[in-house]
Protein backbone atom coordinates (compact mmCIF):
# COMPACT_ATOMS: atom_id res chain seq x y z
CA UNK A 1 0.00 0.00 0.00
CA UNK A 2 2.69 2.36 0.31
CA UNK A 3 3.80 2.10 -2.62
CA UNK A 4 0.55 3.02 -4.05
CA UNK A 5 0.17 6.07 -1.88
CA UNK A 6 3.59 7.17 -3.43
CA UNK A 7 2.37 7.37 -6.63
CA UNK A 8 0.65 9.83 -8.30
CA UNK A 9 -3.20 9.68 -7.91
CA UNK A 10 -4.09 10.11 -11.60
CA UNK A 11 -7.49 8.52 -10.39
CA UNK A 12 -10.03 6.98 -13.04
CA UNK A 13 -11.78 10.28 -13.90
CA UNK A 14 -12.99 8.55 -16.69
CA UNK A 15 -16.76 9.62 -16.39
CA UNK A 16 -17.98 5.81 -16.52
CA UNK A 17 -20.41 4.21 -13.92
CA UNK A 18 -21.65 6.91 -12.62
CA UNK A 19 -24.71 4.33 -12.01
CA UNK A 20 -24.03 0.82 -10.28
CA UNK A 21 -23.16 -1.56 -13.59
CA UNK A 22 -25.95 -3.95 -14.58
CA UNK A 23 -25.50 -6.75 -16.74
CA UNK A 24 -24.52 -10.68 -17.10
CA UNK A 25 -21.61 -12.15 -15.98
CA UNK A 26 -19.96 -16.18 -16.29
CA UNK A 27 -18.65 -17.23 -13.13
CA UNK A 28 -20.70 -18.14 -10.63
CA UNK A 29 -23.07 -20.01 -12.92
CA UNK A 30 -20.74 -21.62 -15.07
CA UNK A 31 -17.71 -21.37 -13.64
CA UNK A 32 -14.29 -22.62 -15.11
CA UNK A 33 -16.35 -25.39 -16.88
CA UNK A 34 -14.00 -25.69 -19.99
CA UNK A 35 -15.01 -29.34 -21.28
CA UNK A 36 -16.70 -28.36 -24.40
CA UNK A 37 -16.76 -31.83 -25.53
CA UNK A 38 -18.80 -33.55 -23.35
CA UNK A 39 -20.35 -30.31 -22.16
CA UNK A 40 -20.58 -28.14 -25.17
CA UNK A 41 -23.91 -26.16 -24.03
CA UNK A 42 -21.89 -24.65 -20.65
CA UNK A 43 -18.29 -24.69 -21.21
CA UNK A 44 -16.47 -20.91 -21.23
CA UNK A 45 -16.72 -20.54 -24.56
CA UNK A 46 -18.16 -17.87 -27.65
CA UNK A 47 -21.32 -19.47 -28.11
CA UNK A 48 -22.22 -19.19 -24.62
CA UNK A 49 -21.45 -15.56 -24.83
CA UNK A 50 -22.96 -15.35 -28.21
CA UNK A 51 -26.05 -17.29 -26.57
CA UNK A 52 -26.43 -14.48 -23.55
CA UNK A 53 -25.88 -11.42 -25.54
CA UNK A 54 -28.74 -12.79 -27.60
CA UNK A 55 -30.88 -13.28 -24.46
CA UNK A 56 -30.17 -9.94 -22.97
CA UNK A 57 -31.08 -8.36 -26.13
CA UNK A 58 -34.20 -10.03 -26.64
CA UNK A 59 -35.77 -10.75 -23.60
CA UNK A 60 -36.16 -7.05 -22.16
CA UNK A 61 -33.19 -7.20 -19.74
CA UNK A 62 -30.83 -4.52 -21.91
CA UNK A 63 -34.16 -1.86 -22.21
CA UNK A 64 -33.48 -2.43 -18.10
CA UNK A 65 -29.95 -1.32 -18.12
CA UNK A 66 -28.45 -4.78 -17.82
CA UNK A 67 -25.72 -4.02 -20.87
CA UNK A 68 -22.80 -5.61 -19.83
CA UNK A 69 -22.03 -9.46 -20.70
CA UNK A 70 -18.78 -10.26 -18.66
CA UNK A 71 -16.54 -12.94 -19.29
CA UNK A 72 -14.63 -14.47 -16.41
CA UNK A 73 -11.59 -16.73 -16.12
CA UNK A 74 -10.56 -19.72 -17.90
CA UNK A 75 -11.17 -17.60 -21.29
CA UNK A 76 -7.88 -17.55 -22.98
CA UNK A 77 -5.32 -20.01 -23.98
CA UNK A 78 -2.75 -21.50 -21.90
CA UNK A 79 -0.08 -19.57 -23.34
CA UNK A 80 0.67 -16.04 -24.36
CA UNK A 81 1.63 -15.81 -28.24
CA UNK A 82 5.13 -15.48 -29.57
CA UNK A 83 4.33 -11.49 -29.27
CA UNK A 84 3.99 -11.50 -25.34
CA UNK A 85 0.21 -11.25 -26.32
CA UNK A 86 -2.70 -12.83 -24.34
CA UNK A 87 -4.49 -15.01 -26.69
CA UNK A 88 -8.53 -16.64 -26.18
CA UNK A 89 -8.30 -20.17 -26.26
CA UNK A 90 -8.40 -21.37 -30.16
CA UNK A 91 -10.57 -24.10 -29.89
CA UNK A 92 -13.80 -22.27 -27.60
CA UNK A 93 -13.22 -19.26 -29.13
CA UNK A 94 -12.38 -19.65 -32.22
CA UNK A 95 -13.81 -16.08 -33.83
CA UNK A 96 -11.55 -14.40 -31.43
CA UNK A 97 -12.65 -11.78 -28.63
CA UNK A 98 -12.76 -8.91 -31.01
CA UNK A 99 -15.67 -10.57 -33.20
CA UNK A 100 -17.59 -11.38 -29.88
CA UNK A 101 -17.23 -7.50 -28.86
CA UNK A 102 -18.42 -6.81 -32.46
CA UNK A 103 -21.17 -9.02 -31.72
CA UNK A 104 -22.51 -7.97 -28.10
CA UNK A 105 -21.98 -4.08 -29.59
CA UNK A 106 -24.17 -5.10 -32.41
CA UNK A 107 -27.27 -5.70 -29.88
CA UNK A 108 -26.69 -2.23 -27.82
CA UNK A 109 -24.68 -4.42 -24.98
CA UNK A 110 -21.15 -3.97 -23.96
CA UNK A 111 -18.82 -6.88 -23.42
CA UNK A 112 -16.01 -7.02 -20.25
CA UNK A 113 -13.46 -9.41 -20.04
CA UNK A 114 -11.00 -10.65 -16.83
CA UNK A 115 -7.65 -10.92 -15.84
CA UNK A 116 -5.29 -11.15 -12.87
CA UNK A 117 -2.76 -9.49 -11.63
CA UNK A 118 -0.52 -12.08 -10.74
CA UNK A 119 1.60 -15.16 -12.52
CA UNK A 120 -0.98 -16.88 -13.69
CA UNK A 121 -5.59 -16.37 -13.02
CA UNK A 122 -7.45 -18.38 -10.52
CA UNK A 123 -7.92 -21.04 -12.75
CA UNK A 124 -4.50 -21.59 -13.54
CA UNK A 125 -4.24 -19.01 -16.73
CA UNK A 126 -1.46 -16.42 -17.82
CA UNK A 127 -1.66 -13.82 -15.38
CA UNK A 128 -0.77 -10.06 -15.87
CA UNK A 129 2.47 -9.74 -14.32
CA UNK A 130 3.73 -6.03 -13.97
CA UNK A 131 5.81 -6.00 -17.08
CA UNK A 132 2.97 -7.23 -18.97
CA UNK A 133 -0.22 -4.31 -17.77
CA UNK A 134 0.17 -1.91 -20.51
CA UNK A 135 0.42 -4.74 -23.38
CA UNK A 136 -2.93 -6.19 -21.99
CA UNK A 137 -4.94 -2.96 -21.33
CA UNK A 138 -4.15 -2.34 -25.20
CA UNK A 139 -4.75 -5.62 -26.20
CA UNK A 140 -8.10 -5.49 -24.41
CA UNK A 141 -8.94 -1.63 -25.81
CA UNK A 142 -8.01 -2.79 -29.46
CA UNK A 143 -10.56 -5.96 -29.04
CA UNK A 144 -13.26 -3.19 -28.19
CA UNK A 145 -13.56 -4.38 -24.18
CA UNK A 146 -15.78 -2.30 -22.16
CA UNK A 147 -15.39 -3.04 -18.84
CA UNK A 148 -12.21 -4.96 -17.71
CA UNK A 149 -12.23 -6.91 -13.77
CA UNK A 150 -8.69 -7.43 -12.62
CA UNK A 151 -8.72 -10.26 -10.05
CA UNK A 152 -5.67 -10.92 -7.45
CA UNK A 153 -4.16 -14.89 -7.32
CA UNK A 154 -0.92 -15.34 -7.33
CA UNK A 155 0.33 -11.98 -6.73
CA UNK A 156 1.79 -10.52 -3.61
CA UNK A 157 0.73 -7.03 -1.70
CA UNK A 158 3.42 -5.41 -3.18
CA UNK A 159 2.57 -6.26 -6.79
CA UNK A 160 -0.97 -5.34 -6.37
CA UNK A 161 0.04 -1.88 -4.66
CA UNK A 162 1.66 -1.15 -8.11
CA UNK A 163 0.23 -3.21 -10.53
CA UNK A 164 -3.98 -2.25 -9.73
CA UNK A 165 -2.95 1.72 -9.72
CA UNK A 166 -1.02 1.37 -12.93
CA UNK A 167 -3.62 -0.75 -14.58
CA UNK A 168 -5.85 2.11 -14.02
CA UNK A 169 -3.25 5.10 -15.78
CA UNK A 170 -2.77 1.94 -18.74
CA UNK A 171 -6.73 1.88 -19.48
CA UNK A 172 -6.80 5.50 -19.51
CA UNK A 173 -3.98 5.71 -21.91
CA UNK A 174 -5.78 3.32 -24.40
CA UNK A 175 -8.49 6.15 -25.12
CA UNK A 176 -11.18 3.55 -24.93
CA UNK A 177 -13.33 3.95 -21.88
CA UNK A 178 -13.23 1.13 -20.19
CA UNK A 179 -14.79 -0.08 -16.76
CA UNK A 180 -12.43 -1.00 -14.09
CA UNK A 181 -13.14 -3.78 -11.84
CA UNK A 182 -10.61 -4.32 -9.29
CA UNK A 183 -10.30 -7.20 -6.80
CA UNK A 184 -7.78 -5.28 -4.59
CA UNK A 185 -9.24 -4.85 -1.36
CA UNK A 186 -10.35 -8.51 -1.45
CA UNK A 187 -7.16 -9.76 -1.46
CA UNK A 188 -6.19 -7.20 1.68
CA UNK A 189 -8.66 -8.19 3.73
CA UNK A 190 -11.20 -5.38 2.99
CA UNK A 191 -10.70 -2.70 6.17
CA UNK A 192 -8.57 0.00 6.89
CA UNK A 193 -5.67 0.26 7.54
CA UNK A 194 -4.66 -1.86 5.27
CA UNK A 195 -6.88 -0.83 2.72
CA UNK A 196 -7.31 3.20 1.27
CA UNK A 197 -10.90 3.43 0.22
CA UNK A 198 -10.39 7.23 -0.44
CA UNK A 199 -7.63 6.07 -2.83
CA UNK A 200 -9.26 3.11 -4.43
CA UNK A 201 -11.95 5.42 -5.42
CA UNK A 202 -9.54 6.84 -7.54
CA UNK A 203 -8.13 4.30 -8.76
CA UNK A 204 -11.14 1.65 -9.74
CA UNK A 205 -15.07 2.02 -10.88
CA UNK A 206 -15.64 -0.78 -8.77
CA UNK A 207 -14.16 -3.03 -6.64
CA UNK A 208 -14.64 -6.79 -4.46
CA UNK A 209 -13.99 -6.15 -1.09
CA UNK A 210 -15.23 -9.74 0.21
CA UNK A 211 -15.63 -13.56 -0.40
CA UNK A 212 -16.90 -14.91 -3.37
CA UNK A 213 -20.57 -15.52 -3.34
CA UNK A 214 -21.72 -19.26 -3.42
CA UNK A 215 -25.24 -20.71 -4.23
CA UNK A 216 -26.20 -20.59 -0.86
CA UNK A 217 -28.66 -18.21 1.53
CA UNK A 218 -25.75 -18.55 4.33
CA UNK A 219 -23.38 -17.09 1.63
CA UNK A 220 -25.85 -14.33 0.61
CA UNK A 221 -26.37 -14.04 4.49
CA UNK A 222 -22.37 -13.80 4.88
CA UNK A 223 -21.53 -10.88 2.84
CA UNK A 224 -24.16 -8.73 4.00
CA UNK A 225 -23.26 -9.04 7.50
CA UNK A 226 -19.69 -8.38 6.28
CA UNK A 227 -21.01 -5.24 4.51
CA UNK A 228 -23.26 -4.01 7.14
CA UNK A 229 -20.63 -4.91 10.37
CA UNK A 230 -18.13 -2.76 8.05
CA UNK A 231 -20.72 -0.21 6.96
CA UNK A 232 -19.53 2.83 8.78
CA UNK A 233 -16.19 2.09 6.56
CA UNK A 234 -17.39 0.98 3.27
CA UNK A 235 -20.43 2.89 3.02
CA UNK A 236 -18.78 6.49 2.57
CA UNK A 237 -16.43 4.91 -0.03
CA UNK A 238 -19.52 4.20 -2.39
CA UNK A 239 -20.49 6.67 -5.04
CA UNK A 240 -21.03 7.84 -8.57
CA UNK A 241 -18.31 6.39 -10.31
CA UNK A 242 -16.79 4.23 -8.08
CA UNK A 243 -18.93 1.45 -5.97
CA UNK A 244 -18.48 -1.56 -3.18
CA UNK A 245 -19.25 -4.88 -5.42
CA UNK A 246 -20.55 -7.71 -2.69
CA UNK A 247 -20.17 -10.10 -5.91
CA UNK A 248 -23.09 -11.38 -8.40
CA UNK A 249 -26.37 -12.03 -8.11
CA UNK A 250 -27.36 -15.94 -8.04
CA UNK A 251 -30.83 -15.47 -8.52
CA UNK A 252 -32.40 -18.11 -10.79
CA UNK A 253 -30.09 -21.24 -9.85
CA UNK A 254 -30.19 -23.21 -7.42
CA UNK A 255 -29.50 -22.39 -3.88
CA UNK A 256 -31.91 -19.63 -3.07
CA UNK A 257 -36.05 -20.15 -2.36
CA UNK A 258 -37.90 -17.67 -3.88
CA UNK A 259 -38.29 -15.55 -0.73
CA UNK A 260 -34.17 -15.56 -0.55
CA UNK A 261 -33.53 -14.25 -3.98
CA UNK A 262 -36.39 -11.25 -3.07
CA UNK A 263 -34.14 -10.55 -0.51
CA UNK A 264 -30.68 -11.07 -2.24
CA UNK A 265 -32.24 -8.34 -4.95
CA UNK A 266 -33.92 -5.89 -2.28
CA UNK A 267 -30.38 -6.00 -0.07
CA UNK A 268 -28.21 -5.40 -3.07
CA UNK A 269 -30.02 -2.87 -4.72
CA UNK A 270 -29.87 -0.76 -1.08
CA UNK A 271 -26.59 -1.23 -0.98
CA UNK A 272 -26.19 0.44 -4.75
CA UNK A 273 -24.18 -2.72 -5.51
CA UNK A 274 -23.72 -3.58 -9.35
CA UNK A 275 -26.37 -5.56 -10.53
CA UNK A 276 -24.57 -8.44 -12.43
CA UNK A 277 -26.36 -12.19 -12.81
CA UNK A 278 -24.57 -15.32 -12.85
CA UNK A 279 -27.22 -17.62 -14.02
CA UNK A 280 -28.48 -19.48 -17.21
CA UNK A 281 -30.63 -16.73 -19.00
CA UNK A 282 -32.08 -19.49 -21.17
CA UNK A 283 -33.58 -21.27 -18.97
CA UNK A 284 -34.45 -18.82 -16.41
CA UNK A 285 -38.03 -19.03 -14.64
CA UNK A 286 -40.33 -16.52 -15.01
CA UNK A 287 -40.02 -16.28 -10.78
CA UNK A 288 -36.29 -15.32 -10.98
CA UNK A 289 -36.63 -13.03 -13.56
CA UNK A 290 -39.81 -11.42 -12.28
CA UNK A 291 -37.46 -10.38 -9.21
CA UNK A 292 -34.24 -9.26 -11.89
CA UNK A 293 -36.73 -6.81 -14.09
CA UNK A 294 -38.65 -5.48 -11.39
CA UNK A 295 -38.96 -1.45 -12.70
CA UNK A 296 -39.34 0.07 -9.72
CA UNK A 297 -36.13 -1.91 -7.72
CA UNK A 298 -33.87 -1.38 -11.18
CA UNK A 299 -34.80 2.48 -10.37
CA UNK A 300 -33.75 2.66 -6.82
CA UNK A 301 -30.20 0.77 -7.50
CA UNK A 302 -29.64 2.99 -10.25
CA UNK A 303 -30.52 5.93 -7.80
CA UNK A 304 -28.39 9.19 -9.51
CA UNK A 305 -27.48 10.23 -6.00
CA UNK A 306 -25.21 6.89 -5.52
CA UNK A 307 -25.73 7.23 -2.06
CA UNK A 308 -25.18 3.50 -0.33
CA UNK A 309 -27.95 2.24 1.98
CA UNK A 310 -27.28 1.14 5.90
CA UNK A 311 -28.44 -0.69 8.28
CA UNK A 312 -30.56 0.95 10.68
CA UNK A 313 -31.89 -1.69 13.40
CA UNK A 314 -31.43 -4.97 14.49
CA UNK A 315 -34.06 -6.57 16.54
CA UNK A 316 -33.72 -9.12 18.68
CA UNK A 317 -36.70 -10.89 16.92
CA UNK A 318 -34.32 -11.38 14.18
CA UNK A 319 -36.19 -8.57 11.84
CA UNK A 320 -33.41 -5.84 10.57
CA UNK A 321 -34.16 -2.76 9.00
CA UNK A 322 -32.29 -1.18 6.14
CA UNK A 323 -32.33 2.41 4.56
CA UNK A 324 -31.05 3.79 1.46
CA UNK A 325 -31.63 7.62 0.96
CA UNK A 326 -32.56 8.58 -2.98
CA UNK A 327 -32.65 11.39 -4.93
CA UNK A 328 -35.82 14.27 -4.43
CA UNK A 329 -35.55 13.27 -0.57
CA UNK A 330 -36.99 10.35 -1.55
CA UNK A 331 -35.83 6.85 0.05
CA UNK A 332 -35.82 2.65 0.24
CA UNK A 333 -36.43 0.52 3.07
CA UNK A 334 -36.14 -2.74 3.14
CA UNK A 335 -37.44 -4.84 5.90
CA UNK A 336 -35.45 -8.25 6.34
CA UNK A 337 -36.72 -10.86 8.52
CA UNK A 338 -33.57 -13.96 9.67
CA UNK A 339 -36.13 -15.95 11.10
CA UNK A 340 -36.89 -19.73 9.76
CA UNK A 341 -40.56 -20.31 11.06
CA UNK A 342 -43.28 -18.49 10.50
CA UNK A 343 -44.28 -15.05 9.02
CA UNK A 344 -43.23 -12.22 11.71
CA UNK A 345 -45.57 -9.02 12.34
CA UNK A 346 -43.55 -6.19 12.81
CA UNK A 347 -44.72 -3.18 13.87
CA UNK A 348 -42.81 0.32 14.22
CA UNK A 349 -42.89 3.91 12.67
CA UNK A 350 -40.99 6.22 10.40
CA UNK A 351 -40.21 8.30 13.56
CA UNK A 352 -38.89 5.46 15.38
CA UNK A 353 -36.57 4.84 12.00
CA UNK A 354 -35.73 8.64 12.58
CA UNK A 355 -37.40 10.12 9.60
CA UNK A 356 -37.59 14.13 9.41
CA UNK A 357 -40.77 14.80 12.27
CA UNK A 358 -44.10 16.14 10.81
CA UNK A 359 -43.96 15.05 6.94
CA UNK A 360 -46.04 12.78 5.15
CA UNK A 361 -44.84 10.41 2.65
CA UNK A 362 -46.66 8.04 -0.11
CA UNK A 363 -45.34 4.56 0.20
CA UNK A 364 -44.90 2.09 -2.28
CA UNK A 365 -44.82 -1.81 -2.03
CA UNK A 366 -41.81 -2.38 -4.64
CA UNK A 367 -42.06 -6.28 -5.37
CA UNK A 368 -46.34 -5.68 -5.54
CA UNK A 369 -46.03 -2.33 -7.25
CA UNK A 370 -49.35 -1.28 -5.15
CA UNK A 371 -48.73 2.29 -3.54
CA UNK A 372 -50.02 2.25 0.20
CA UNK A 373 -51.27 5.68 0.41
CA UNK A 374 -49.99 8.53 3.09
CA UNK A 375 -47.86 7.72 5.90
CA UNK A 376 -47.14 10.25 8.75
CA UNK A 377 -44.03 10.08 10.48
CA UNK A 378 -45.70 9.55 13.96
CA UNK A 379 -47.87 7.13 12.34
CA UNK A 380 -46.91 3.22 14.06
CA UNK A 381 -47.23 1.18 10.94
CA UNK A 382 -47.30 -3.24 10.81
CA UNK A 383 -45.43 -5.39 7.78
CA UNK A 384 -45.65 -8.80 7.74
CA UNK A 385 -42.31 -10.20 6.74
CA UNK A 386 -41.92 -14.15 5.70
CA UNK A 387 -38.86 -16.30 6.78
CA UNK A 388 -35.69 -15.40 4.93
CA UNK A 389 -38.01 -12.71 3.09
CA UNK A 390 -38.36 -8.90 3.06
CA UNK A 391 -40.76 -6.58 2.75
CA UNK A 392 -39.24 -3.52 0.65
CA UNK A 393 -40.81 -0.05 0.30
CA UNK A 394 -40.19 3.24 -1.52
CA UNK A 395 -41.27 6.76 -0.01
CA UNK A 396 -41.59 9.72 -1.75
CA UNK A 397 -41.99 12.70 0.60
CA UNK A 398 -45.89 14.39 0.09
CA UNK A 399 -46.25 17.32 2.50
CA UNK A 400 -43.63 19.93 4.17
CA UNK A 401 -40.21 19.90 2.53
CA UNK A 402 -38.05 17.02 3.39
CA UNK A 403 -34.42 18.61 3.38
CA UNK A 404 -33.31 16.55 0.41
CA UNK A 405 -30.61 14.03 1.05
CA UNK A 406 -27.52 15.23 -1.04
CA UNK A 407 -27.98 17.87 1.21
CA UNK A 408 -27.02 16.48 4.56
CA UNK A 409 -25.07 13.66 3.09
CA UNK A 410 -21.65 15.55 4.06
CA UNK A 411 -22.09 15.37 7.15
CA UNK A 412 -19.59 12.21 8.58
CA UNK A 413 -21.84 9.05 9.12
CA UNK A 414 -20.69 8.51 11.88
CA UNK A 415 -21.31 6.03 14.78
CA UNK A 416 -24.00 8.04 16.27
CA UNK A 417 -25.87 7.23 12.42
CA UNK A 418 -29.46 9.01 11.91
CA UNK A 419 -31.20 8.03 8.60
CA UNK A 420 -32.19 11.81 7.97
CA UNK A 421 -28.29 12.82 8.05
CA UNK A 422 -26.18 10.90 6.18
Amino acid sequence: LALALALPCVALENGLARTPPMGWMSWERFRCNVDCQTDPRNCISEQLFFEMADRLAEDGWRELGYEYINIDDCWSAKQRDTTGQLVPDPKRFPSGIKALADYVHARGLKLGIYGDLGIFTCGGYPGTTLEHVKQDAQTFAAWGVDMLKLDGCYSSAEEQAKGYPEMARALNATGRPIVYSCSWPAYQGGLPPKVNYTMLAEICNLWRNYDDIQDSWDSVLSIMDWFFTNQDVLQPAAGPGHWNDPDMLIIGNFGLSYEQSRSQMALWTVMAAPLLMSTDLRTISPSAREILQNRLMIQINQDPLGIQGRRIVKEKSHIEVFLRPLSQAASALVFLSRRTDMPFRYTTSLAKLHFPEDAVYEVQDVYIGKIIGALKTADNFSVIINPSGVVMWYLRPMALLVQPWHVVRQQAPGRGFRPALL
